[in-house]
């Protein structure tokens, strides 16, 4: 295997983490009423600079309307897992933002100048639609033969199957959808792997209509949202099981693997239990020659006063955690869970996956408590921890305040602002503090609303391993 010419991909686990810092957070940002124009934030991450923690570039999508959500790499690590890949000019450069409302996928380049990518390209609808049959695209990962795209409805204003489209790795043109066999599979939301073994893993959120006009209470109760985990030959996109979460366990979210590409297991967070309000996190793993999952973590609902509420929580007389993102470090030992519910940000130590240890917490915000900042301990705080990223070496971590614009008007009625915040970890002993001066928010995103981050150079949850040592 040749040397890649991209020093950003990492062999190892372990060269990731001993990689130099981030020094740039990309950060999307949208406008919910879909006026103004959606854009990706730059944000400073070098401690020692003047402008750490404020945001340092802006670039303007043409358009406004597309709600930028997930986003990734053209490229990352997994490149060095396929022959060709690690020498043919194949660099860690583009970044594709997919428009979750608008159907429309940007690709923009980051290298001219890294504080202000350039939209290169823009994948329309239409091609989305022909060439692969999906719309509303959510999740991007760099992956074997081409970047995984995942979506949530099929086209021409069909509900599905949701599913993946492959995107070429250099022209980035829709190749067509990954999917050979997909049997029972129709709700779609993530998509992950573990390489080595050709094994793919999705999850299941929602049909467009169940969320894109915020959440109906009926889908909820109904049990209509998804609760399975799909097994996959990576390879040949084909089916190979299915596990039922049970029905109780609605949106089956955030997958995360192993780093360790050793290893055959993973967590993934689920949104909320019809039967409790509480929330959980699953390690799924091979148990012979099948997969297993099981509930390794559960997050009860916290007590709250009717007035307290938001008039969809009314009636349950509490505050869900509603886990929305969970991120692995890159040695697979902590475990980040946010609880956009209740406002807290929770780490455990995951040594022994199947007996997690809760380990850390921070709050901010939530629909009841409102935990401000510590830069501005007087001001109370909308929205919670929602996506989350760690930083390679497992010392940072960062995360944003928005879910879905149409979802963060159900349970934070007044709004939830916009917000960036840090923690400070300790990937020895555990434990984790907010970085009081790391607090990019309000103006600082000229009133647009902020989702994913991803940072520089990688991130924990961007980037697939193929070596261990």
């Amino acid at each position: 295997m040749q040397g890649t010419a991209d020093p950003t991909f990492y062999r190892t686990p372990a060269e990731a983490i001993a990689a130099p810092p981030e020094s740039l957070a990309y950060v999307a940002a949208f406008d919910p009423d879909g006026n103004e124009r959606d854009a990706i934030a730059v944000v400073d991450c070098e401690s020692g600079s003047s402008s750490f923690g404020r945001v340092i570039g802006w670039s303007e999508l043409p358009t406004a309307g597309n709600e930028l959500h997930h986003f990734g790499w053209n490229a990352c690590s997994s490149a060095l897992c396929h022959e060709g890949h690690d020498h043919n000019g194949l660099e860690r450069r583009y970044l594709i933002l997919p428009g979750i409302r608008s159907s429309r996928t940007y690709v923009l380049d980051t290298k001219p100048d890294p504080r202000q990518p350039q939209v290169i390209k823009t994948i329309e609808a239409e091609e989305l639609a022909a060439k692969a049959g999906y719309s509303r695209p959510h999740t991007v990962h760099c992956g074997p033969g081409g970047i995984f795209m995942s979506n949530l409805g099929g086209a021409n204003g069909s509900e599905g199957p949701g599913g993946v489209a492959l995107i070429d790795h250099d022209t980035f043109e829709v190749i067509g959808p990954w999917e050979k066999d997909r049997g029972d599979q129709f709700l779609a939301y993530d998509v992950w792997w573990h390489l080595l073994d050709d094994v793919a893993i999705t999850s299941e959120w929602a049909t467009p209509s169940m969320i894109e006009n915020g959440l109906n209470p009926e889908d909820l109760l109904g049990k209509r949202f998804g609760h399975h985990l799909d097994f996959w030959s990576l390879s040949d996109g084909k089916l190979q099981q299915r596990i039922d979460l049970g029905d109780e366990h609605q949106m089956v979210l955030e997958l995360r693997p192993a780093h360790n590409p050793k290893q055959t297991w993973g967590f993934v967070g689920v949104v909320i239990s019809v039967a409790d309000l509480s929330a959980s996190v699953w390690l799924w793993h091979r148990d012979g020659d099948q997969w297993s999952a099981k509930k390794v973590i559960t997050i009860p609902a916290e007590p709250a006063e009717e007035s307290e509420l938001p008039p969809a929580l009314k009636p349950f007389g509490a505050v869900p955690p509603l886990i929305s993102d969970i991120d692995l470090a890159v040695d697979d030992r902590w475990l980040y869970v946010s609880c956009w519910g209740t406002g807290e940000l929770k780490q455990y130590d995951v040594s022994d996956p199947h007996n997690p240890v809760e380990t850390g917490s921070v709050r901010l915000g939530g629909i009841v408590q409102r935990s401000p900042h510590p830069s501005a301990p007087g001001t109370p705080l909308s929205g919670g921890p929602q996506m989350v990223e760690i930083s390679r070496d497992g010392r940072r971590v960062y995360f944003t305040n928005s879910l879905y614009a149409a979802w963060d008007e159900v349970f934070y009625p007044d709004g939830v602002g916009a917000w960036m915040a840090k923690v400070d970890a300790d990937p020895q002993a555990g434990g984790m503090t907010a970085d009081e001066r790391f607090f990019p928010h309000s103006e600082d995103f000229r009133g647009l609303r902020v989702h994913q981050v991803r940072l520089q150079g990688g991130d924990a949850s961007s980037d697939s391993y193929c070596f261990v040592d």
